[in-house]
């Protein structure tokens, strides 16, 4: 079944659109939510979550990409139900990588800056499309799928510290830009 028929399904509120959808992109969304709970239970319910969520969104909303509108859920639910098991605990899992990515990615906490935000995602958007394939695929397996970097390493037969350096400079280059662009960190 192709995504667009999957779309149709949670459009017309027929059921199927959940198995389906896990049939198709259950994989898909377990590995997210796998990377950043570490809990194969957590992870299954943010899944879960993920169909139910997708019930209530469409319609009105009708996603151009079924596995980036799945992705963007999952991932963002596997990070909340993170934040509210680990509220009192510093870990070294999610809160490593957050920590990463706050040097270079500003929070959001008001409608001005949530206008700034479609523009920062714009820019994040050309950035990455600059990079050469391989450095994108690395930032996006690290950033978005949240895999660890000595997995990154041992899969590219390079050191822990080399593949740490790597993203080190994939960040400074996203925040030179962001910088660039009048962005404010």
């Amino acid at each position: 079944m192709q995504a667009e028929q999957i779309i149709e399904l949670y459009w017309n509120k027929d059921e199927r659109a959940i198995t389906e959808s896990d049939r198709h992109y259950g994989a898909y969304c377990r590995h997210i939510a796998m990377n950043i709970l570490n809990s194969r239970e957590d992870a299954e319910e943010c899944v879960n979550d993920t169909w139910y969520r997708t019930w209530e969104s469409i319609p009105p909303q009708r996603p151009n990409s079924l596995a980036a509108f799945f992705g963007r859920i999952v991932r963002n639910l596997s990070i909340s139900r993170y934040r509210s098991s680990h509220a009192q605990k510093r870990f070294d899992g999610i809160t490593t990588l957050l920590s990463e990515l706050d040097e270079c990615i500003p929070a959001r906490s008001s409608v001005a800056q949530e206008v700034e935000g479609r523009l920062l995602s714009e820019i994040l958007d050309c950035w990455l499309a600059s990079l050469p394939k391989d450095d994108r695929i690395l930032f996006m397996r690290r950033y978005w799928f949240g895999e660890q970097v000595n997995a990154l390493a041992k899969e590219r037969n390079v050191t822990q510290n080399q593949m740490a350096q790597r993203m080190l400079r994939l960040r400074k280059s996203l925040r030179s830009v962001l910088e660039q662009e009048g962005i404010e960190l």
